[in-house]
C-alpha cells in the first residue's frame, strides 16, 4: 500500500537530471536539499530525506540550538528521543547553507515566515523552488504560507505545499503515512512528489494549492473545539459532530476563496482534520483540551512546547470568512473563547442554540 508506483519518465526534469533513486527505477529527484527551521517537521523532513540518500543541509536560527543538534544527533527541543542521521548538515550560516541546494524546504511557523525569509531571501539560490510544511495564516495580511513566500523572496521561482496528516512524532518512528504535494505548477508537484514518497510515506498530488494550504490552516481552529470537548467530557457524539460540521465550514471558506471542492475530502482536508482532531500528540487538540479542562488560553498557550498554529491563525481565519461574507461559527466561537469574551460554556450554548436549518 505504501510503496511508490512508477513515474513518468520524460527524460529530463526542471534541474536536467533523471537519477536512478531507491527504488530501482528512474525517478527525477532534487539531489541537495536545505531545510529552513529547525523545529520537529524541519528535523523530521530531514530524517526521511536523509534516508533516502539526498544531500540535506539544516539551518536554524539559534546557532545554539543547532549546535546541540549537531552534538547530540537530536532535537532535544522539539522532537526529544529520536536520532538524527550521521549524515545531516546543520549550518547556521545564511549564505552558505543554501549555496548550490536544488531545493528548499521552509519548515518555518507561518507567523514567523516573513522574519526569517527577510532575513534570508537574498541567499536563496536563483530559479530553486519552495516548498512549505508550514500550516496557518498570517497575522494582519491573511496570506498562506506560500503567499507570504511569493510576497518576501519573488515570484520568479515555483512554490509548493507539503501538506496532510503528518505528526512529526509518527514519521519519526516510521508508521506509515500520506501526505499531499500541492502546487500550481504540476511538474514542480510531481518533483516533489518524488523527492519525499519513500516506503512508509506516500505522497500525492494536487494542483489545488489554495485549498490544501486553507485545509492545513483551518483544521488547526477546530482541532482547539475538539480538544475543549476531549476535555470537558462531553463525549463521542459531541465530538463526530464537530469534525462533520467543522468541516462544512472549512469547505464553504474554501470555496468562496477558489478551492476546488474534492480536495475537502482528501487528505489534506477530512484526513488531516481527523488526525488533528483525535491525536493526544497533536498541539492545538491538547491546547484545547487544557482549555476544556479550566486552563484559561494564556496558560494553556503557556504549557505547550511549540507554537499552536490554531490559536495564532484564529483570528486571521475569522477576518477571512468575513471577507469573504462566509459563516463559521465554531471559529467564531473559538476566537471569543481565546480572547476571553466569552467563557467556554457559554458559547457551547450559543452553538447549541442556534436558529434550526437543514444540514
Amino acid at each position: 500500500m505504501f510503496s511508490a508506483g512508477p513515474a513518468e519518465d520524460s527524460g529530463k526534469t526542471r534541474l536536467g537530471r533523471c537519477n536512478r533513486g531507491v527504488f530501482g527505477f528512474n525517478t527525477a529527484m532534487f539531489e541537495k536539499i536545505t531545510i529552513i527551521g529547525d523545529g520537529a517537521m524541519g528535523s523530521v523532513c530531514a530524517m526521511m530525506l536523509c534516508e533516502k540518500g539526498l544531500d540535506v543541509t539544516l539551518w536554524g536560527h539559534d546557532a545554539g540550538q543547532l549546535a546541540e543538534m549537531e552534538a547530540r544527533r537530536e532535537n532535544v527541543k522539539f522532537l526529544p528521543g529520536y536520532a538524527l542521521p550521521a549524515s545531516l548538515r546543520f549550518d547556521c550560516d545564511d549564505g552558505k547553507a543554501m549555496r548550490g541546494a536544488q531545493l528548499l524546504v521552509s519548515a518555518v511557523p507561518c507567523q514567523f515566515m516573513r522574519r526569517v525569509w527577510g532575513r534570508l531571501k537574498e541567499y536563496v539560490p536563483d530559479g530553486v523552488p519552495i516548498v512549505s510544511v508550514a500550516k496557518g495564516i498570517e497575522h494582519g495580511t491573511l496570506l498562506r504560507p506560500c503567499e507570504i513566500l511569493a510576497a518576501v523572496v519573488g515570484v520568479e521561482r515555483g512554490y509548493a505545499a507539503l501538506s496532510g496528516p503528518t505528526i512529526a512524532d509518527e514519521l519519526a518512528q516510521g508508521m506509515p503515512a500520506t501526505a499531499i504535494a500541492a502546487s500550481a505548477d504540476e511538474d514542480l508537484a510531481r518533483e516533489i512528489q518524488v523527492t519525499f514518497n519513500a516506503p512508509t510515506f506516500r505522497v500525492y498530488t494536487n494542483s489545488d494549492i489554495v485549498g490544501v494550504e486553507l485545509c492545513g490552516a483551518l483544521k488547526n481552529v477546530i482541532a482547539i473545539a475538539a480538544g475543549i470537548i476531549d476535555g470537558m467530557g462531553l463525549g463521542d457524539n459531541a465530538k463526530a459532530a464537530l469534525l462533520a460540521r467543522g468541516l462544512a465550514e472549512i469547505q464553504r471558506l474554501g470555496l468562496a476563496m477558489g478551492a476546488h471542492e474534492q480536495t475537502f475530502a482528501g487528505l489534506s482536508g477530512l484526513g488531516d482534520l481527523v488526525t488533528t482532531c483525535i491525536s493526544p500528540k497533536g498541539r492545538n487538540r491538547s491546547f484545547g483540551e487544557r482549555i476544556g479542562r479550566g486552563m484559561g488560553a494564556a496558560e494553556a498557550a503557556a504549557a505547550t512546547r511549540s507554537v499552536v498554529e490554531g490559536a495564532a491563525t484564529c483570528q486571521g481565519v475569522i477576518a477571512l470568512a468575513e471577507r469573504h461574507r462566509v459563516e463559521m461559527p465554531i471559529s467564531s466561537a473559538i476566537g471569543e473563547i481565546l480572547s476571553g469574551r466569552k467563557n467556554v460554556q457559554e458559547a457551547i450554548e450559543n452553538l447549541m442554540s442556534r436558529q434550526l436549518k437543514a444540514e
